[in-house]
């Protein structure tokens, strides 16, 4: 059985913990995020199912961390508010909130608006063709990868890398393309990052043929024909 992702986005540490209880009695794995900064941490780094997203919180509202979110990921944004207001519901519906749970509620009602949430998504998505390249078929909006119908269990970035190197075939892309268009212009870091995230690749996938090394510029994706 899938056991689901949730990252919850609150600044309040009790209500963390116990919605994260409530959540793990159910089945779902949670992952607890005190603010947007640290929210976009982990989203950097984790495959997330789905948001459980505070509204008021003391740096960037869960309007403006929803906006930012989505404008980067495709997963379906639960609010959770003590603000029961029509305007704010409305709010958050244009947005792109999928629901809005008004505290206090019962574990019961948020786990149902969850599973009912996902079900949506899920079938949204389902009918998406797989795309197919050599041996590896990837689908988009599960964020998986396989060989030769075998899972290969992918870290985000590594995906991303994948992806980008999958979307650009037979093109040579320099350490720093890959740099600033996998990890993102403000990242912090140096082009070992991309070096070692090709290794593992390689390495994850039995396919070191298929990502090629381009001396003197970086690195290109190549399936040659059989």
């Amino acid at each position: 059985m899938t056991k689901y992702r949730i990252l919850l986005i609150d600044d309040e540490e009790d209500m963390r913990h116990l919605t994260q209880m409530y959540l793990e009695n159910s089945g779902f794995e949670c992952i607890q995020a005190e603010g947007g900064n640290a929210a976009y941490k982990v989203l950097q780094e984790e495959t997330i199912d789905l948001i459980l997203l505070d509204i008021m919180m003391p740096e960037e509202d869960g309007f403006q961390v929803c906006q930012t979110i989505l404008k980067n990921y495709d997963i379906p944004i639960i609010f959770l508010s003590a603000k029961g207001e029509e305007w704010d519901k409305v709010r958050a519906f244009q947005l792109g909130g999928d629901d809005y749970i008004v505290k206090p509620f019962s574990p019961g009602e948020m786990v149902a608006r969850i599973q009912a949430v996902l079900r949506r998504f899920n079938q949204q998505h389902q009918q998406e063709d797989l795309q197919k390249i050599g041996t590896i078929t990837l689908n988009q909006h599960a964020r998986t990868v396989m060989v030769d119908n075998d899972v290969v269990p992918l870290t985000l970035k590594e995906y991303e890398l994948l992806l980008f190197l999958i979307e650009h075939q037979h093109q040579a892309l320099s350490r720093e393309q890959l740099l600033e268009k996998v990890w993102g212009m403000d990242y912090i870091g140096s082009l070992r990052t991309v070096d070692t995230h090709i290794k593992t690749l390689r390495m994850k996938l039995g396919l070191a043929d298929y990502i090629q090394t381009v001396w003197g510029i970086g690195y290109k994706f190549e399936v040659k024909e059989t």
